[in-house]
């Protein structure tokens, strides 16, 4: 092996980088040095190029530390999240992970789902890991909160009922992560589910959706039939039967 390859690579066994970008090492090593050695590993193998400026080594495989460091203004979520937290029983085979960039397929990582949304809707996530091997993902109640906002990416409602059935819930924090998904529609079902499950110290999470619902109803289930009965109190269209949706929160 040729002394630029051996010299990075010693650099990154250094400072413990299994997951590394250029900008990581432009202070340790020399650009005319650097950029062939890159080139040399990743041909050889020994280092995966993820995307531009990104690489990672071949047996280095935690693929939420590689999703999270390839969008780092947001973190795993939905319902990759919904999994970690244990409120689901589905394995989903694609990593969801939350951003405010505009990211596509990445080369060898094609099971990287890049779910973009607002600025505003990136909080709520917690650290895991350590070194080089942090990752960022959205907590319970932002999970909630997300699940409910976009539910395509999580299971659709037959997960997400049964997860926000399941959950231990800070109505503080639900609050918080629902003021920064703005979705009207998601805090009605949110705050029906919460009265019909009977879940526990939820008066704050209750009064702060009354306040916000407004006129004009929304469908319980979006994308179903326009038909069921209307629920006043959440302004909301239960075109899900109400045993159903109960059957589903206790499976």
């Amino acid at each position: 092996m040729r002394e630029k390859q051996i010299k990075l690579l010693d650099i990154l066994d250094e400072y413990g980088y299994d997951i590394f970008s250029l900008n990581m090492l432009k202070d340790k090593l020399p650009d005319n040095e650097l950029r062939p050695a890159l080139k040399s590993l990743t041909s050889s193998g020994i280092l995966v190029r993820l995307e531009r400026g990104k690489y990672r080594r071949k047996n280095f495989l935690d693929d939420f530390v590689v999703a999270n460091f390839l969008a780092q203004d947001g973190g795993i979520a939905y319902w990759s999240a919904l999994n970690f937290y244990g409120l689901t029983e589905q394995f989903p085979n694609i990593i969801f992970v939350q951003t405010a960039l505009q990211k596509n397929y990445t080369a060898g990582y094609p099971k990287i789902k890049f779910v973009k949304v607002k600025k505003e809707k990136l909080t709520g996530y917690s650290e895991r890991g350590f070194g080089n091997h942090k990752y960022r993902i959205t907590d319970i109640e932002k999970t909630i909160a997300d699940c409910f906002d976009l539910p395509q990416y999580c299971g659709w409602y037959q997960e997400i009922i049964k997860a926000f059935n399941h959950a231990e819930i800070s109505a503080v924090k639900l609050v918080k992560y629902c003021k920064a998904t703005k979705n009207i529609s998601a805090i009605k079902r949110l705050a029906y589910l919460t009265e019909l499950l009977k879940k526990p110290k939820m008066e704050k999470f209750i009064d702060y959706a009354k306040a916000s619902i407004g006129e004009e109803y929304s469908l319980f289930e979006t994308g179903g039939e326009k038909t069921g009965a209307y629920i006043k109190e959440w302004k909301l269209i239960l075109n899900m039967p109400e045993e159903e949706i109960v059957e589903i929160a206790n499976s």
